[in-house]
């Protein structure tokens, strides 16, 4: 069963590479002008130093439109959309009082995490294209039962392999947005290239697809 969402416009979320690079504040800041609607600023074990110098280099305009996964306090400094949490449990920080995102791993929990948050990742929906070892964790018939019954919605977001080819599936799904990851950053070597048109072509395509 599809649940048909032709007049919904989904969110288009794109979450940045691991580690930082060196055309990275142009890229993004590029991304920014062609319609991203949320950036997801993902280092992991990374210095908060590395995130300031980016968020610096960053046109002010854009920083209502990023959320930090860890370095908290930046949400704050740089005046920042909300903060994410890599899963249902980790509690929000003593005194935060700004939007809360969460990632999501279990259909079970999904109606408990939104609760908890402004929207949920839910995670593996299709198979990494960044990495091998993470396969996707529903079967179609377990996702189209959750849009059935309302578990998945305008609140949660599709990640894990998610490409143009696929993000028709997440609409028809209900899902309220996608996170684009490796579809996008699989086209620019971060070591070796300094054009990035290529890669931006690809977001406009992905735009249109998103409608």
């Amino acid at each position: 069963m599809q649940v048909n969402r032709d007049n919904y416009t989904m969110k288009l979320i794109v979450m940045t590479q691991p580690t930082f690079f060196v055309e990275e504040d142009k890229i993004l800041s590029s991304l920014f002008e062609e319609g991203l609607d949320i950036l997801h600023l993902h280092k992991p074990d990374s210095s908060p130093m590395y995130a300031e110098r980016l968020l610096t280099l960053l046109p002010d305009e854009y920083h209502s439109k990023i959320v930090v996964h860890g370095h908290f306090y930046l949400k704050e400094e740089y005046k920042l959309k909300g903060i994410h949490l890599d899963d249902q449990n980790t509690p929000v920080p003593n005194g935060y009082k700004g939007k809360v995102s969460r990632s999501c791993t279990r259909l079970e929990d999904l109606k408990e995490t939104k609760r908890q948050s402004e929207y949920v990742f839910l995670k593996n929906i299709f198979d990494s294209l960044t990495n091998v070892n993470e396969k996707s964790s529903f079967t179609a018939n377990e996702l189209e039962n959750a849009s059935k019954h309302g578990l998945i919605d305008r609140h949660v977001y599709a990640l894990g392999g998610m490409n143009i080819d696929n993000i028709r599936v997440a609409k028809d799904l209900g899902f309220g947005g996608v996170v684009i990851c490796g579809d996008l950053w699989n086209r620019f070597n971060i070591h070796q290239e300094l054009d990035y048109k290529a890669l931006i072509a690809h977001f406009e395509k992905i735009r249109k697809a998103i409608g």
